[in-house]
């Protein structure tokens, strides 16, 4: 095995002294990628209309970010359009044939966020060979080379447009696209990985790979907790350990794992190694290269250019605009991205804080509209799930799932916030639970505090028992189970709050 792993390190040596490299000189890395970006598309329509040759000339980050404004998915969609009515040379110089499917969390309409051969090649799979090329150099003792890896996949299988294009889940378009050998180091198979139906392809996952000796898991951790949990039950065993006794690896990303931290360490082996990554259908932007850290190196030289708005002004009109060479830590900023399959200044809707600079490393802290903001607050994602583990920590409990709204001011009462939890471990006192998650929100939220002061805009917050299986039957009839679909923890309306408490309360 060490013979195998000094291989794999030669092999990626190369790869390691670029990462070194973008890490000492992140924005001369970051200019010439866009620079480039800009001259390989000078003859597109977008390139045209936006005088990319002129750009060219006398190329700066200024003139680049004054020809062409920021854009969501709505202002972007009359370009995507003319692509998926089979137009080439749109956004992007060479053919784009694919879409990754983004539904976001729960709305009902679908983004086709369109994905290039380069981004593939250069960003998709250079990703997930960088995955293995870090963590192999730090662990020699590594057998992810050994035996196989359970890759857990979207539920969105390829679908065909006219004019041979073809979209589904960005986890669906990577798989139909991977080289035939790759296959071989990963599990399930191609035809269960591509199945539409979640609960189907559940069953199918859970039967092939228990027949394999799995070292290493990438998904979603609230799906693959579904998985795991069903592979012990089919097999009446206690723990992933006796199942797969070389696993040693879980890559997770797409939501928070701290909620699930705690529950993961009882299934899985003591000595599990965790690696974060932020992988979305628009790129493969960052991982955790140092695993004893909570955040993630961002990747500075595969395809996308990055910029970056402070978050509190990201609705005001022309706020200022960083790139890697003038952000800051501690600053929650709005990622804009500029990428090789033709997303150019693209508003992504992640906010993400810097924790180091030279290296760049982050942590997601949200979503630009998953907040609660109704009454000056200011309350983030990153702020929920800090006091949320601490309050569970406290109360000797574990959390499911959860979501938070805000109960706005009435002629009698001032205002709230109301949590709707779903429990694995019940606290014994729910008003305990509530007065520490009150406390443990002071701390992490200065704002919260002040709003707090003797109940005279906020009152204690409302927490509410979900019944099992709430959330995953509410995602159920949306037709969002499985994949990138994820519950909005933070909403700054009553939206799906009440949706849910209707749900909680038929019997």
């Amino acid at each position: 095995m060490k013979i195998i792993n000094k291989i794999v390190n030669k092999v990626t040596q190369k790869r390691l002294l670029q990462i070194e490299e973008f890490k000492k000189n992140p924005f001369e890395i970051q200019f010439n990628l866009l620079k480039n970006l800009i001259n390989d598309n000078k003859n597109t329509i977008f390139g045209k209309e936006h005088y990319f040759s002129e750009l060219s000339e006398n190329f700066t980050v200024q003139t680049f970010q004054n020809n062409i404004p920021v854009r969501n998915y709505t202002k972007l969609k009359p370009y995507i359009d003319r692509i998926r009515n089979g137009e080439q040379n749109v956004l992007w110089h060479s053919p784009v044939k694919w879409f990754a499917v983004s539904s976001g969390t729960t709305s009902d309409k679908s983004k086709f966020i369109p994905v290039s051969r380069e981004a593939l090649e250069e960003n998709h799979f250079r990703g997930g060979k960088d995955i293995i090329a870090v963590y192999a150099s730090q662990y020699e003792d590594t057998k992810l080379v050994k035996s196989k890896s359970l890759v857990i996949g979207g539920s969105r299988q390829i679908s065909m447009f006219k004019n041979a294009l073809y979209y589904g889940d960005l986890s669906a378009v990577i798989i139909d696209n991977l080289p035939v050998w790759s296959h071989l180091l990963r599990t399930p198979s191609k035809n269960v990985a591509l199945l539409p139906k979640w609960e189907e392809k559940l069953e199918k996952m859970a039967e092939q790979t228990i027949e394999e000796n799995v070292t290493s898991i990438t998904g979603v951790p609230s799906w693959t907790l579904v998985l795991l949990k069903r592979i012990i039950e089919i097999t009446g065993k206690n723990n992933i350990t006796e199942i797969w006794p070389d696993f040693e690896l879980f890559i997770h990303g797409g939501v928070s794992f701290e909620p699930y931290r705690s529950i993961y360490k009882k299934i899985l082996p003591p000595e599990t190694r965790y690696l974060e990554t932020y992988n979305a259908s628009e790129g493969f932007f960052a991982l955790q290269d140092d695993l004893s850290i909570n955040d993630m190196l961002l990747m500075l030289d595969i395809g996308i250019f990055y910029e970056f708005i402070s978050a509190d002004k990201i609705f005001q009109d022309n706020p200022p605009v960083y790139t890697v060479e003038n952000v800051k830590c501690n600053v929650n900023y709005a990622m804009i991205i500029t990428t090789n399959s033709g997303l150019w200044r693209y508003l992504i809707g992640d906010t993400v804080r810097f924790t180091s600079l030279k290296p760049h490393k982050i942590k997601i802290t949200g979503r630009i509209r998953h907040f609660i903001n109704a009454f000056g607050e200011e309350l983030i994602i990153e702020n929920a799930e800090k006091a949320l583990k601490e309050t569970t920590e406290k109360t000797d409990s574990q959390i499911r799932e959860y979501t938070a709204a805000p109960v706005y001011i009435s002629d009698n009462e001032t205002g709230a916030h109301e949590w709707l939890i779903e429990f694995i471990k019940q606290p014994s006192d729910i008003h305990k639970f509530a007065e520490i998650l009150d406390e443990e929100l002071k701390k992490t939220n200065s704002d919260y505090a002040a709003k707090r002061y003797k109940d005279l805009t906020l009152r204690m917050p409302l927490i509410h028992t979900a019944k099992e299986g709430l959330f995953y039957n509410w995602l159920k009839e949306k037709g969002k189970l499985g994949g990138q679909n994820k519950i909005p923890r933070l909403v700054n309306s009553r939206v799906y709050i009440d949706e849910l408490l209707k749900l909680n309360s038929e019997k």
